[in-house]
């Protein structure tokens, strides 16, 4: 989960000055958390507390109105009545890595992310999208090689994932979507060879950095056991006392952990 954050906070500086270089300071001085942390945490808390995923993402969400989300994900979270809007962004995939740590099985994996995405993004391509990031966070903490990991999500989601990230960056661009947004990040975690490298692969692609670096920092960190103790330590810096709080006790409780298979 820290290297879900993690990515996120590194990819914020470039969200709206994407870049096509993976030469740039790890942490940029603008470098913040977003939404994608806010929401990633209200998912953890959730899993920790036992209580509805609809019930802690509109509580912690609310603490951190300024956070970055979307105009009608301000809506259903300011509603005294939110329902799905049907919606198919990315948003679902963001937040959803603690999933992939949590649970055990394959199949309670799969519902589990249906269930984060369903409260609001419970469009076909949003369930889709957020049920391909916990998988590959699972399959990435089973300890399956990459190549496994691609052929069970190419084949279960129909992705297409023959691609590297160097055919990807040069035509893509800014993309709020999960068809156009899970599949490159899973593809700059399969092109990568450490933790950092993934991340730097993610924002490397010019799209909607935070996001990318978010959903690929998930899968990297579950596949190369951690994140650098220099990445936890600036992550713990700079998240608010209630979010860090929620984060050290979700990765205490649910450790990245098991060989490679």
């Amino acid at each position: 989960m820290v290297g879900a954050i993690a990515g996120d906070i590194i990819g914020s500086a470039y969200e709206r000055d994407p870049i096509k270089t993976k030469d740039f300071p790890l942490f940029h001085p603008q470098c913040r958390f977003t939404d994608d942390t806010v929401l990633t945490a209200a998912v953890a808390h959730a899993i920790l507390t036992g209580r509805p995923y609809v019930q802690t993402v509109r509580e912690i969400g609310r603490r951190y109105p300024d956070a970055g989300y979307g105009g009608t994900f301000i809506g259903w979270l300011l509603s005294d009545h939110p329902q799905p809007y049907n919606s198919w962004g990315n948003g679902a995939a963001m937040r959803v890595s603690p999933v992939g740590f949590a649970f055990d099985t394959m199949d309670k994996v799969l519902s589990e992310a249906a269930q984060t995405a369903g409260i609001s993004h419970n469009h076909p391509e949003g369930i889709k999208g957020a049920q391909a990031t916990a998988l590959s966070v699972f399959l990435a903490r089973e300890g399956h090689p990459k190549e496994q990991i691609k052929a069970q999500i190419s084949q279960r989601f129909g992705y297409n994932l023959d691609r590297t990230v160097d055919d990807i960056r040069p035509a893509y661009a800014f993309d709020i979507s999960c068809q156009g947004t899970v599949p490159e990040a899973i593809i700059a975690f399969l092109d990568s060879w450490s933790y950092e490298d993934a991340v730097r692969n993610a924002i490397s692609l010019g799209g909607d950095s935070d996001t990318l670096a978010c959903i690929t920092g998930g899968i990297a960190e579950a596949f190369y056991r951690g994140v650098p103790d220099g990445v936890r330590a600036k992550v713990k810096e700079i998240l608010p006392p209630d979010l860090w709080q929620i984060t050290e006790s979700f990765c205490r409780k649910h450790p990245t952990r098991r060989g490679r298979k």
